[in-house]
């Protein structure tokens, strides 16, 4: 990929005690030279007294309500840049969050979106819309989930690849996914590590009958020697050491949270692809088991030509009118 020059950081709570995300996201841009955007989306609706809102402008409203958490984000886009960190900040009015956060990375032409991960387990991530597995979902734009405050100190950075395409993941993605990876190691002076998962006894290779259980090592060594020789050449040129590059008879998911708990990890990054229907729930389980079993961060990255299917124009406020009871008589 190409270098980052611009993160926006999707802040949900200005006022939390801890900002792990946006010191994160500091600490790239302090080592990549890139701008920082703080962003907040006012989201949850917005509601109008209608026995109160005459003779008040509406507009006026919701600048009012935007005041607060601008005057927040303009103290800590301050902070940042008296350390030493081009950042600006931006508040709007749009929902659902998840949207309004890929419109507003849209409008500042980001590279990369930073957002902290949602506090509580993904079960049915894919029917209640968590903001964290929307953006993972539909965000063109890469997409690093920050689960821990530890800053970043020479980190080691595992690239999830499949060259084998076993797991029907393009080729395109891997170059992504390493691209990503190297940028992330070199700019923090980490550590780059590879894992590839690979099926040790592929069914169009099984015997049949009592041959099975004499076959079975064969066929299996024979298969990690091809998916080794499969990773040897997707990662030429790349400066892995071998003993950096983890070859695992597993399913990928498995494959990945052992390797990570192994080296100990700091960020993993992992390829998504667009589906839909039946499909798209199979990748939401294997996705909400990453996000809930990984102990580091998680940076998601999309094939070059991934479709953006959220609207560019923002929904603005979520406005509900209501009226107060009225007493009987």
């Amino acid at each position: 990929m190409s270098d980052i020059r611009r993160i926006l950081v999707a802040v949900k709570d200005p006022w939390a005690k801890s900002l792990p995300a946006m010191e994160k996201a500091a600490q790239l841009a302090r080592a990549l030279g890139a701008r920082l955007r703080l962003f907040h989306a006012k989201s949850e609706p917005l509601y109008i007294d209608v026995s109160q809102a005459n003779g008040h402008d509406l507009p006026q409203i919701q600048r009012t309500e935007l005041a607060r958490p601008s005057r927040r984000l303009e103290a800590l886009a301050a902070r940042l840049a008296s350390s030493g960190v081009a950042a600006d900040w931006a508040v709007d009015w749009d929902f659902p969050a998840y949207e309004a956060v890929i419109r507003a990375a849209q409008r500042f032409n980001a590279d990369l979106i930073v957002a902290d991960r949602h506090p509580t387990s993904h079960r049915f991530s894919w029917l209640l819309h968590f903001t964290d597995f929307e953006l993972l979902r539909l965000s063109a734009v890469p997409v690093l989930l920050v689960k821990t405050a530890k800053k970043y100190r020479r980190p080691r950075i595992l690239a999830a690849v499949d060259p084998s395409h076993a797991f029907s993941k393009p080729i395109k993605l891997d170059r992504e996914i390493l691209g990503c990876a190297s940028v992330f190691a070199r700019a923090l002076h980490g550590q780059l590590h590879a894992v590839n998962a690979f099926d040790p006894l592929p069914i169009g290779k099984l015997p049949t009958g009592l041959a099975l259980a004499d076959a079975a090592q064969t066929i299996e060594a024979a298969a990690e020697k091809g998916a080794r020789q499969t990773l040897d050449r997707t990662l030429r040129g790349t400066n892995i050491a071998q003993s950096r590059r983890h070859m695992v008879a597993r399913h990928p998911i498995d494959a990945i949270e052992d390797v990570s708990e192994k080296i100990e990890a700091d960020v993993v990054v992992m390829g998504a692809i667009s589906r839909s229907g039946l499909k798209r729930l199979a990748v939401g389980n294997t996705a909400e088991r990453v996000l809930d079993h990984l102990k580091c961060d998680v940076l998601v990255v999309k094939p070059r030509r991934f479709a953006n299917r959220v609207p560019r124009a923002g929904r603005g406020a979520h406005i509900i009118a209501v009226s107060p009871v009225q007493a009987a008589p």
